[in-house]
Order: structure tokens, then C-alpha cells, then sequence
């Protein structure tokens, strides 16, 4: 590894991991890796195998990106982020191969919590809400509502998913059996109710 990196930071004999690169304490790169100049990679990450990062390229502290996910410039992944095996990402909307559009790269943004399943893809430009729930082999192609569980092809709002990774009541209010939480209507969405206030 000829990047920066924090402590205990593992990188396997197989992986690639460029100069200019910055990676967190306590992150594991796994076999056939590469991430490149620029990208930044945050504390107790884990790329499992096959994972490309490319330049420019920002993961929070505690992600979870499974086996031959390519991370394209123009996306962030916040804290606590799964990216479920062979999701993919894009970065342009209309590519062809003959015509350059490095300079039409749209951003896409993964906020904290939420879980993309395998085989889903991310049309680029879109924002995932905090806590939403992708499901395997969904296409998202407009933005996604923080604690949505999203499926289909296109994707749908098909439910609400708690914090835990558990789904919610119909209509998303009310309290998650598996851990207590609570959810309350919030504009078009929902919102965790703060227990010290009782509101969202």
C-alpha cells in the first residue's frame, strides 16, 4: 500500500491501493481491490473482493461494500453504508462510447445507514435518504425517501424500514417490534420520534 492509512489498516497482497489514496483506521481491503488517487475511505470500512474505488471518491466511517462493487466518481457513501454484492453504481446518464462526458459526471449520494441490495442498480443523480432499504435487483432512478423500502423496475415504495433493519408497521408509523424504536409522519416520509421530546 503506498496510500495514507490509519492504523491496523489490512490491505491483502492481491489489492491495489494508489498513491494519493487516503484510507481510514481499522478498514480491510480485500482480494483483487483497487482504489485510486483521490479516493477517501474511512474508519472500519470493509471492501470484500473485487471492489473498485475511483478518484475523487468519498466512504464514511463503517461501510460495508461486498464483492465486485465499482464505486464511480461522483458518488458518496456516508457512515454506516451496505452496498450489497454486484450493485452497481453509474455516473453518467447517457453514455456512449464514442463521446466524452468526464465532465457531465452526476453526483449520487448514499447517506448514512442505508442498505443497497445485491444486484440493485443506482441510476446516477439521485439521492438515497437516510435508512432506506434497497431491495435486491431494484432500480432506482429518482430519489428515495430516508427509512423507504424500495423494490421493482423500476423501484417503488413498497414499505418503511427501521433503523435496525427491520420493516415497520404498514405506513411506516408507530413502534419496530424487533427494537422499540418509535416513527412518526413526516411530510411526504417519516421520522424517527426523539424519546426525550416524543417528537420527530
Amino acid at each position: 500500500m503506498s496510500a495514507s492509512g490509519g492504523a491496523d489498516v489490512f490491505v491483502h497482497e492481491s489489492a491495489y491501493v494508489d498513491a494519493g489514496a487516503t484510507i481510514g483506521a481499522g478498514t480491510k481491503i480485500w482480494h483483487f481491490c483497487h482504489v485510486m488517487p483521490g479516493a477517501v475511505i474511512g474508519e472500519r470500512c470493509s471492501l470484500g473482493q473485487n471492489v473498485v474505488v475511483m478518484n475523487g471518491t468519498r466512504i464514511g466511517n463503517n461501510a460495508k461494500i461486498q464483492n465486485n462493487v465499482s464505486v464511480y466518481e461522483g458518488v458518496e457513501l456516508e457512515d454506516d453504508v451496505f452496498c450489497g454484492p454486484s450493485m452497481v453504481f453509474t455516473n453518467v446518464i447517457n453514455p456512449r462510447s464514442h463521446v466524452s462526458r468526464k465532465s457531465e459526471y452526476k453526483r449520487t449520494l448514499v447517506k448514512r445507514g442505508s442498505s443497497i441490495g445485491a444486484n440493485a442498480t443506482i441510476v446516477c443523480g439521485v439521492t438515497l435518504g437516510e435508512y432506506a432499504f434497497i431491495g435486491a435487483g431494484a432500480v432506482i432512478t429518482k430519489d428515495v425517501l430516508p427509512y423507504a423500502l424500495m423494490a421493482g423496475v423500476p423501484a417503488r415504495r413498497i414499505g418503511w424500514m427501521c433503523e435496525c433493519g427491520e420493516r415497520l408497521p404498514d405506513g411506516g408509523v408507530g413502534t419496530c417490534a424487533a427494537c422499540g424504536t418509535s416513527y412518526a409522519r413526516r411530510g411526504e416520509g417519516i421520522a424517527r420520534v426523539d424519546s426525550s421530546q416524543g417528537t420527530p
